[in-house]
């Protein structure tokens, strides 16, 4: 129940990103660039303050946080710029889809088998994804926006895989952002334009407590969860998303997305109730 309990909540803050996001960048508080590195600023700020406040020590140079910070970056980046030309839904889809296979391929590798219940639940889920977010009559895809949205979904899928086994999940992640600031900038801070304080504060709030914590806690329960269940889990923040949009932000919420919703939990209750095959590595 824990286990449960931690994983859900870690989904709610994955898709409070989405919302607050869609709030500062729809509501025109703030372009979509200054709000990516304002973002990773909050989350530098916030989780330094509380890994010092542990006494933790952020161990910058400790092995794999090169790739844990260049991943963080690709992902900030790469979701932001794909925002500016590509629909949302079609870039929610891309970004999750590319993570699941990503992460499915991992585990194939690796030794951990998906298992034919499994494959089933995660076809129902993936099927009721499309459904929920592919677009509708006039939807028009952009090339560079999807190809933006592949790199931030890379990004996510590399950044997770690199957190497993993290000794100290939130000195992990701060030190990940503290890294991911400057490349971040770098790759963003020519293209920022608008801010406000509404901005500014819609983006520390993503950047230090739904994005910086949420990952931390990620961190935390990715090490008991089987390897083959994360990337299906996550597909249930599209869903979430899309429920926090229409309570916050009163996005209508049809009889199409509410039948898609119940296909990914039914999808995601047949993954995680099955056991995955371990490899022969002999």
């Amino acid at each position: 129940m824990r286990l449960f309990l931690l994983t859900s909540l870690t989904m709610i803050a994955f898709a409070a990103n989405s919302v607050l996001t869609r709030m500062a960048v729809d509501g025109g508080h703030i372009d979509p660039n200054s709000f990516a590195i304002i973002r990773v600023l909050g989350g530098v700020v916030v989780l330094c303050a509380i890994t010092t406040l542990k006494g933790g020590k952020l161990q910058l140079l400790q092995r794999g946080r090169v790739a844990g910070a260049i991943s963080l970056a690709a992902y900030m980046a790469g979701f932001s710029l794909a925002y500016l030309t590509l629909d949302a839904g079609l870039g929610a889809l891309i970004l999750f889809g590319v993570v699941q296979i990503s992460m499915f391929a991992h585990a194939a590798m690796t030794g951990a088998h998906p298992n034919s219940r499994q494959l089933f639940g995660a076809g129902i889920a993936f099927l009721g994804l499309l459904l929920a977010l592919w677009p509708g009559p006039g939807g028009q895809s952009d090339v560079i926006g999807a190809a933006f949205m592949i790199v931030a979904g890379l990004g996510w899928a590399v950044y997770t895989i690199s957190g497993r086994g993290a000794a100290n999940p939130l000195a992990a992640t701060t030190a990940n952002f503290i890294l991911c600031l400057p490349i971040v900038t770098m790759a963003l801070v020519g293209f920022a334009a608008q801010t406000t304080a509404t901005g500014w504060g819609l983006a520390i709030l993503c950047g230090g407590v739904t994005s910086g914590l949420g990952y931390a806690l990620w961190y935390s329960v990715l090490p008991q969860l089987p390897q083959n269940l994360a990337p299906v889990v996550q597909l249930s923040v599209p869903v979430i998303a899309l429920i926090g949009g229409a309570i916050l932000l009163g996005e209508p919420v049809t009889m199409i997305v509410a039948i898609a919703a119940v296909m990914v939990i039914c999808g995601i209750a047949l993954a995680i109730t099955s056991r995955s095959v371990q490899g022969d590595r002999s």
